[in-house]
């Protein structure tokens, strides 16, 4: 009788794990594996700023999609959240009513179960939607706002904010300080008067910037933008080593942008080219292939004996 009470149980406790990740409605019990803990935004510049000992980590680009899992999902977030820490980079447009939702298209057609613009339904419109995986199948998974996705990850994972050209930096801005997510977020620009402004707006917050070789990082040295706030987005194949030793000496550390011909390659040759991308200079890898990245830069953190105290 014990014996199949105690299968009973067990039964019970898989099914509710499962439906943590299958379940359309409240993220709150959505499980994380090791949590990014920051408390405060000096946390947020201690963790990201360049030393010898710097924890290497992956970006999900969009999200991290999966088969399951959609793009700019919280559900999605949190499955790759259960994995491994991450940076998760995800994409901010605005709604007919101005609400801040996540999607990276213009349209609904490709993610969702609508179609048209995202700017011309109202959040009560796009909550009625479902998000579609890359494989087009529909999901249980509704279009999140920007505040539920903060709310969600606090202590848990860094956000990265792709803030699309309609959106007003000054709405995302409002949204971080209501949510107290501070230490919790970095907003990319693409330029040096992007990220000028977003420091003008807000000087606390974090900023990655794109920085492809030493002119741009004049550019951005003349917007007086401390070192310990900003991360350097190198581009989408290996930076100069030059620039890399620059960065690195001012304590910046380096994305380096593996979604498309670089995570082809490390799909032809192993998921090791993952850790030598770091050991060539890159900090942090925005991937298509977070489960085969992150695996490589495991076996990297555990074979040089990397820890954080923020990572728990």
């Amino acid at each position: 009788m014990r014996i199949r009470l105690y299968c009973f149980l067990l039964f019970l406790t898989c099914i509710t794990v499962c439906s943590c990740f299958r379940h359309g409605g409240d993220t709150d019990g959505l499980p994380v594996g090791k949590r990014i803990q920051l408390t405060t935004v000096e946390d947020l510049y201690q963790f990201l700023t360049y030393d010898d000992n710097r924890y290497p980590l992956v970006s999900l680009h969009r999200g991290g999609p999966a088969s399951g899992y959609p793009e700019n999902a919280l559900e999605t977030f949190a499955y790759n959240a259960s994995l491994q820490p991450v940076i998760v980079e995800c994409d901010v447009r605005l709604s007919k009513d101005s609400a801040l939702v996540l999607m990276h298209d213009n349209t609904l057609n490709r993610t969702t179960t609508g179609r048209g613009s995202v700017n011309e339904r109202t959040l009560a419109e796009l909550k009625k939607l479902r998000l579609v995986d890359n494989d087009k199948k529909i999901t249980p998974y509704k279009i999140p706002t920007l505040d539920e996705a903060l709310a969600w990850g606090k202590g848990k994972v860094i956000f990265t904010l792709d803030i699309k050209n309609e959106v007003p930096y000054e709405s995302v801005i409002n949204v971080i300080r209501k949510q107290r997510a501070e230490s919790s977020v970095v907003i990319i620009t693409y330029s040096a008067g992007q990220a000028g402004k977003v420091h003008n707006l807000a000087g606390d917050l974090m900023i990655s910037a794109s920085v492809k070789n030493l002119d741009d990082l004049a550019r951005l040295n003349e917007k007086d933008i401390p070192d310990n706030k900003l991360l350097a987005f190198v581009g989408t194949r290996e930076a100069d080593p030059q620039l890399t030793k620059v960065l690195h000496d001012h304590g910046v550390m380096c994305i380096l942008g593996t979604q498309g011909n670089l995570d082809r390659q490390a799909t032809k040759k192993g998921f090791q080219l993952y850790a030598s991308f770091i050991e060539r200079g890159a900090d942090i890898l925005s991937t298509d292939r977070p489960i085969e990245a992150g695996r490589a830069l495991n076996f990297y953190i555990k074979k040089r004996g990397i820890s954080s105290k923020f990572v728990q």
